[in-house]
């Protein structure tokens, strides 16, 4: 192998994601078309505030912060949106161009000592059961383990691993570009029946100009006649626009791809997603695909987690952009220069000055109010973790401080000392700590602390899901408090936990309430957070394996993934069928997962 990952793409979402490999000790090399990081024209002019925790759960925020303007960045359709009131350390946004991003990122990554291919392009791959052979322009190959395409819209690894890329075709037309003009223009934003226009003053006399086109579907590159043209079809004039330092064509185009993964090859980025650049979304976007991905594809390729992790990038990811593109799309339409439109636009502007409708909306477009959906549970599930002032045996400490290296970390808010994590020391950082403040969280509010695995209700599951399946065997017990096991059991799942040397033994959830035995309320088999409580709960009683039996087969879908990331590896056994309190079959499909070395 030549490396363990290729990512193809040296922009925002290339660099991050390799960044990140590099930190989880990944061998991994960045194939890039340019000869260097140097990038003509602005494109994305700033960060997002989840961007910013992004790169501040890396070290790497002030970076950013202190060669961009910090501004309140967040708006939709027009109307801008302060999110100065949020409950996170950057209750901002960030004015930095796309350029200056990349420059200070890719420093980053050459601190990580991650090579870089210039100047070759991707022309196609081949992969088979253990690794993608990568063809380049320059006649030579490479081989990997994966190959993740952060090439942009146009990606050619896309194309070539045939993942579709469906979406809404487009309906306008636009160019963007940084000249030099002869004559002073009309400054500022300017709408009418074609779109939106606008000059702005750039450094060193240059322009900045954005003019809508009369015609879409142009299929070459824009020149300085499209621009001239353009110009004159809505101005009159071309104001004696000349040496052009950059120039680019954007439409509102909206496609996904299908799915962000064909067996061996992974898409980030531009290259999963396109959209109109309103609301400053895509590169935001696409830094934050790669940190879902990184540590997923690091886990995988380091042996630590199976293969199928990486399906929770899609499961994750692909909804976020979607909503993206869903937002975009609604932004482009109240943006359309027309009386009826116009009224619709006024009334969402008056919409947006009430305090509710306002905060989801900031949330939304800063990325604040992201949440994966692992199903039902407490309100942080899913959710980023804020970046909380710890107490602890050090001193205090920020949560972010904790995730600088990009390693998994398990905070015990309980008694000191009461989780043991011998077998994943290797892998994942335990902290004591206390916090005697708030939870807040943008778009939610104020949430409850998570409850201590001793101090959560026992719950009582369904008649007919009072039986245990293990294998296609429906044995039925009942496990005393005298016992001194681990009761686990919601209206979705049972588990059963059977102590080195012992016969495995049926547990049956009790009345009220027991100390020192967990059982979640319904949803545990999507709440990641009470099933790391509940499985650190089984190792600590010396468990040798956990048993699951699914009365409802997708709740495997949802659990499987957080079992992995727990290090306890699944094996879906088949399913055996019993009759409910209705009548009804039941269809129990069994997981047993045996526990980590």
């Amino acid at each position: 192998m030549d490396a363990d990952v290729i990512v193809v793409g040296a922009g925002p979402t290339g660099l991050m994601l390799a960044g990140e490999l590099r930190l989880a000790g990944v061998d991994v090399a960045i194939v890039e078309r340019r000869a260097g990081q140097d990038l003509t024209g602005s494109r994305s002019r700033g960060l997002h505030s989840r961007t910013i925790e992004v790169l501040d759960q890396r070290g790497i925020a002030d970076r950013f912060l202190s060669e961009g303007q910090v501004a309140q960045v967040a708006g939709f359709a027009g109307t801008r949106l302060d999110i100065s009131g949020f409950p996170t350390r950057h209750p901002y946004g960030l004015a930095l161009l796309q350029k200056d991003f990349e420059r200070i990122l890719a420093g980053w990554v050459d601190e990580l000592h991650v090579p870089i291919h210039r100047e070759r392009d991707v022309t196609g791959f081949v992969q088979d059961a253990t690794g993608v052979d990568v063809q380049l322009s320059d006649g030579t190959s490479l081989r990997a383990d994966y190959l993740v395409g952060c090439d942009g819209g146009r990606s050619v690894v896309r194309k070539a691993a045939g993942i579709e890329f469906p979406g809404w075709e487009p309906t306008t037309s636009t160019l963007i570009a940084e000249v030099h003009l002869a004559e002073e223009p009309q400054w500022g934003v300017h709408d009418d029946a074609l779109g939106r226009h606008a000059f702005s003053k750039l450094e060193g006399g240059l322009v900045g100009v954005l003019v809508t086109e009369r015609h879409v579907g142009h299929t070459s590159e824009p020149t300085l006649r499209d621009l001239s043209e353009a110009l004159v079809a809505v101005w009159g004039t071309d104001y004696g626009v000349h040496s052009p330092t950059s120039l680019t064509r954007f439409t509102d185009m909206a496609r996904q791809a299908a799915t962000y993964r064909a067996g061996r090859v992974l898409l980030a980025g531009d290259a999963a997603h396109v959209h109109y650049p309103v609301g400053g979304q895509g590169l935001n976007t696409g830094v934050q695909d790669a940190v879902n991905l990184g540590w997923k594809l690091a886990q995988v390729v380091n042996g630590t987690s199976p293969d199928s992790l990486l399906d929770t990038y899609h499961a994750e990811r692909h909804p976020v952009a979607a909503r993206v593109l869903r937002n975009t799309i609604a932004q482009v339409a109240l943006l359309r220069a027309n009386d009826y439109v116009k009224t619709l636009g006024d009334i969402i502007t008056e919409l947006l000055t009430i305090e509710e409708p306002r905060r989801r909306f900031a949330a939304m477009i800063s990325g604040l109010d992201i949440r994966y959906d692992l199903g039902e549970g407490h309100p942080l599930l899913g959710r980023r973790m804020p970046d909380l002032d710890l107490v602890t045996a050090n001193g205090p400490l920020r949560v972010f401080a904790l995730l600088h290296q990009a390693k998994p970390v398990l905070l015990n808010f309980g008694e000191t000392g009461k989780l043991d994590i011998t077998p994943w020391t290797q892998r994942v950082q335990l902290f004591d700590a206390q916090h005697a403040g708030e939870w807040k969280l943008p778009g939610l509010g104020q949430v409850k602390h998570l409850l201590r695995g001793d101090e959560i209700d026992l719950c009582r599951p369904l008649p007919h899901q009072q039986d245990l399946v293990r294998g296609q065997h429906v044995s039925r017990g009942f496990l005393p408090e005298s016992h001194g096991g681990i009761e686990i059991g919601t209206r979705q799942a049972m588990f059963e936990f059977a102590s080195l040397g012992q016969k495995p033994k049926q547990i049956r959830p009790g009345e009220g309430r027991w100390t020192r035995h967990g059982c979640a309320s319904d949803g545990l088999a999507g709440n990641f957070g009470r099933a790391a409580a509940m499985l650190a709960a089984a190792r600590r009683a010396n468990a040798a394996m956990v048993i699951v039996g699914f009365a409802v087969p997708q709740v495997g879908n949802v659990l499987a993934p957080a079992m992995y990331r727990l290090g306890w590896s699944c094996e879906r056994q088949s399913g055996s069928t019993t009759e409910s309190a209705a009548s009804k079959p039941i269809r129990h499909v069994p997981m047993i997962c045996p526990a980590p070395e």
